[in-house]
């Protein structure tokens, strides 16, 4: 039985850990040959190992989305190694500081602008790029978040360009709906990736706290997002475009 996304070229960032070695295990599962990228070498090359391992195809590339140069270089690589792009998954992304707006750094800000922001707006450029290029159309999923979709405490910044991430998801989407390119973000809750885990070193008050808000009771996986994003990267989702999806145990319906 042919997977989801048999055959499709699927190009991921942030791919060294977390919802995007997530993400890249459920695309090769699913059929595809898949470029990871991360600015974490080692990481980005125990997804290769650990897809390669399962019988999957998939190589890595080195890329700080902050950087046209990078990003540019990261499309025209997946085209390189596997002839062609389908499928973009623009995860990339850090929280930084955990402070009341008053209290955050101009530094905080800019940085929060550059890596979940810019890096997407960067990637969905030459995704689109490529894909008009080829003329076959394309999918993309970039990671906005619960704090994309409603007001958050003490993550400002971070709050701030993940409702950025959904505006140019829903824009990219009207603009190239005719040309079968599909654009579509997803809105993960709490999920048990090291970045989370790092929140939440030593504070266990802090921990019971976050998974009681959790309708579903508890933290989400990487994996539950990462099947997510193929789903929407698949025929399947043929009619899903300009939609920031929860994957959030509920968080969002209280």
């Amino acid at each position: 039985m042919a997977g989801l996304v048999q055959g499709k070229v699927a190009l991921v960032t942030g791919a060294g850990s977390g919802i995007g070695r997530a993400a890249c295990e459920a695309f090769a599962r699913e059929g595809a040959k898949v470029l990871v990228t991360d600015v974490d070498d080692k990481g980005g090359a125990e997804t290769v190992a650990i897809i390669t391992r399962a019988g999957g195809a998939a190589s890595y590339f080195h890329c700080d989305v902050s950087k046209a140069a990078d990003v540019e270089a990261s499309v025209t690589a997946a085209v390189q190694t596997y002839g062609k792009l389908d499928c973009a998954f623009n995860n990339a992304g850090l929280a930084g500081e955990f402070k009341r707006l008053a209290e955050s750094s101009e530094e905080n800000f800019d940085l929060n602008y550059r890596v979940n922001l810019k890096g997407v707006f960067l990637g969905m450029k030459y995704q689109i790029l490529q894909f008009l290029k080829q003329g076959t159309g394309g999918a993309i999923v970039s990671t906005a978040s619960i704090a994309g979709l409603a007001g958050s405490k003490q993550v400002a910044a971070y709050g701030a360009m993940k409702h950025g991430v959904v505006g140019l998801t829903k824009t990219a989407a009207l603009e190239y709906a005719t040309k079968n390119i599909r654009v579509n973000a997803v809105c993960p809750g709490m999920i048990e990736t090291p970045l989370l885990e790092a929140q939440l070193a030593g504070n266990e008050g802090m921990r019971r706290a976050m998974m009681a808000a959790e309708p579903i009771g508890r933290f989400g996986v990487p994996m539950e997002i990462g099947n997510t994003v193929v789903w929407l990267c698949s025929d399947q989702a043929s009619f899903v475009t300009g939609h920031a999806m929860p994957v959030d145990g509920g968080f969002m319906a209280a």
